[in-house]
């Protein structure tokens, strides 16, 4: 994979997943490896977060994903993290125009998990982010993530099934108020068409 090999910020890992098509997982659910991911050409925020942490890697930092976690009507988002400076930030693939990039400015990982809290909603505007990972060393997983053939639905589990803490107390998930309109609106635009 000489090309993930020239990415050597994160500016430029989030710029080449900007490039690739989103996966649309139109043959079924799909969990690929790194290698097949650039293989394919394409990948969705999971496979997206993981080349981001094999680029990562590949100039000395560890490997980590954030798992943010939403309620059972949403889909969870995977990001990959990464540190500058003391500072967290997060390379992310998504389609939509929301749930991108952040830039490495947060003091804790719940300070950069919190960033994305008011951008994670439905469409009737109820907000769905409950909890985020501890960071998930992907070199600790004992899973091929780089090239294994096989969809790694060992991992996700792996990640599902860690450390997550709680963003909210009840009372607070009672008192939500729901986007408004306009974010409801923005919301909607996507980079991608499913064809």
């Amino acid at each position: 994979m000489p090309k993930i090999k020239k990415l050597n910020t994160p500016k430029k890992i989030q710029d080449y997943l900007n490039s690739l098509p989103f996966n649309f997982e139109q043959k079924g659910e799909t969990y690929r490896s790194v290698s097949r991911a650039v293989d394919s050409g394409t990948a969705h925020c999971f496979e997206g977060a993981l080349v981001a942490a094999y680029a990562m890697k590949l100039q000395g930092h560890k490997p980590l994903l954030l798992d943010l976690k939403a309620t059972d009507k949403d889909v969870d988002h995977v990001v990959a993290l990464f540190k500058v400076d003391g500072c967290w930030g997060a390379i992310s693939k998504t389609n939509h125009a929301v749930l991108r990039y952040r830039e490495p400015i947060y003091k804790s990982v719940r300070e950069l998990a919190m960033s994305y809290f008011h951008e994670y909603f439905l469409t009737n505007g109820s907000k769905t982010l409950r909890s985020f990972s501890k960071p998930f060393d992907l070199d600790k997983s004992g899973v091929d993530w780089v090239n294994g053939y096989e969809d790694l639905f060992e991992l996700v589990d792996m990640l599902d099934n860690s450390p997550h803490l709680d963003i909210l107390t009840k009372k607070q998930i009672k008192n939500l108020r729901k986007a408004d309109k306009i974010e409801i609106k923005s919301g909607e635009i996507v980079e991608y068409k499913k064809s």
